[in-house]
């Protein structure tokens, strides 16, 4: 799309960036895009079994995304960059989930965050730095609020050899989805920080239906994780049938495996029995199914899940903002604790098939099993709910609205019921 001349010249000046300089004449300002969503959500969350006050908290979120083409020749250049900002419209909340806490039990007015990511091109491969949104199974991006979460670090995806990516990075700090503030990464929130993760892997497409995934991940003096996965689609004479496999081994890194370490904060929960010394290291090994056949717009799921070793499933917990790449990875809980087996069932529907295209409704239910505690096996379910529709004509083509709910029960969580109302709508700039 041809961009006017008032457009580059107001872009160039935000960027500090002359129109006159050749370097940036070419494929830097014809590629670039900009973007505005705006997204208002309303979240409500009642916690049954604790005496924890209920959190209602209703918001509008901004986001400004600028991203540039790349400069021509042999290495090409690039910017990206986001600006965003959250204001509360409810006059009271405790905060937390989707404001940051003023105070104990009162949420901020408002907060905001800019991001500036440079990057590099040189054939098929692209190298990023800045501000980062990795979505791979070792480390995922959670957007499941007012304003997404993001990272700081290196990141390097190439696509030389074909059906191959690779991809590399590393992450020093995390920006949570309700702060303003980049921070370490932890395992749990009473867990030192870390401010060095590791990770690489690869996914080959050996042909249109089959997908192979391998990823090593590490953050360091907590854990080292390898991930295996395989994605297959298989159509049949009737419907169609996908096949989801994935495994995590997990085991300690650092200073989680050493007794001294773990005395120093660098530990992970789990089930050890009594005295044994190696309480508090990572030893994990976590793998799922996931099987869903779809027809003229049904999908039916079934899965399951199993967790074993002596401690949890490690990942970066940064308080607000997890999204694992799980079979689990629900509205409110993520089903990840030592010895859990988790079935999990689901069902969606596209309305298209009735004539009403960009309407979609889904269910899923999990139940966790067999948790490993003292003296007993601890058990959990959440029965998740979601409605989605978009507008498909007329001026406000593209505006989507999401409804959606969670009920969490069981004797090894909170007890819990949790809503969401949330409207997006786009607009482009450029």
């Amino acid at each position: 799309m041809q961009k006017s001349n008032l457009s580059l010249a107001v872009l160039a000046g935000v960027l500090g960036l002359p129109m006159a300089e050749p370097a940036f004449a070419g494929g830097f300002f014809e590629d670039s895009k900009a973007t505005l969503s705006l997204r208002n959500l309303y979240y409500s969350r009642d916690v049954r079994n604790e005496p924890a006050p209920s959190d209602k908290e209703w918001g509008q979120g901004f986001i400004l995304d600028y991203q540039s083409g790349f400069t021509q020749g042999i290495v090409g250049v690039g910017i990206d960059a986001t600006a965003q900002y959250g204001y509360r419209l409810t006059q009271a909340g405790i905060g937390g989930q989707v404001f940051p806490q003023q105070s104990p039990g009162t949420a901020e007015r408002d907060f905001s965050r800019l991001g500036l990511t440079g990057k590099l091109r040189y054939s098929k491969t692209v190298a990023r730095v800045g501000t980062l949104k990795p979505m791979t199974p070792v480390l995922g991006t959670g957007d499941l609020r007012l304003l997404p979460q993001m990272w700081q670090g290196v990141q390097v995806t190439s696509n030389e050899i074909e059906n191959l990516t690779l991809t590399a990075g590393r992450i020093d700090h995390v920006l949570d989805r309700n702060s303003s503030n980049r921070e370490g990464m932890h395992i749990s929130r009473t867990s030192p920080d870390s401010n060095e993760f590791y990770f690489t892997g690869a996914d080959y497409k050996v042909n249109k239906d089959l997908l192979l995934q391998y990823y090593y991940g590490t953050l360091n003096h907590f854990y080292s994780q390898h991930f295996f996965g395989l994605v297959h689609n298989w159509k049949l004479p009737v419907g169609a049938l996908k096949t989801d496999l994935r495994y995590f081994e997990s085991y300690s890194d650092g200073r989680n495996g050493s007794a001294a370490g773990r005395a120093d904060g660098y530990r992970i929960g789990g089930y050890w029995a009594s005295g044994d010394k190696h309480s508090g290291e990572v030893d994990n090994h976590l793998w799922s199914a996931m099987f869903t056949y779809s027809l003229k717009g049904h999908a039916l799921g079934v899965g399951y899940q199993q967790v074993t070793g002596n401690s949890d499933f490690p990942h970066i917990n940064s308080g607000n903002g997890r999204s694992l790449y799980l079979i689990t990875n629900s509205q409110s809980n993520k089903f990840t604790s030592s010895g859990e087996k988790t079935w999990v069932g689901s069902y969606s529907y596209d309305f298209a098939q009735l004539g009403v295209p960009g309407l979609r409704a889904s269910a899923m239910y999990f139940n966790g099993q067999g948790i490993n505690a003292k003296g007993k096996d601890n058990s959990e379910w959440e029965r998740d709910l979601r409605v989605d529709y978009a507008l498909q004509s007329g001026p406000l083509k593209g505006l989507g609205l999401t409804l959606r709910h969670a009920s969490l029960r069981g004797n090894d969580t909170q007890d819990m019921d949790e809503a969401m109302a949330i409207v997006n709508y786009s607009i482009s700039l450029l």
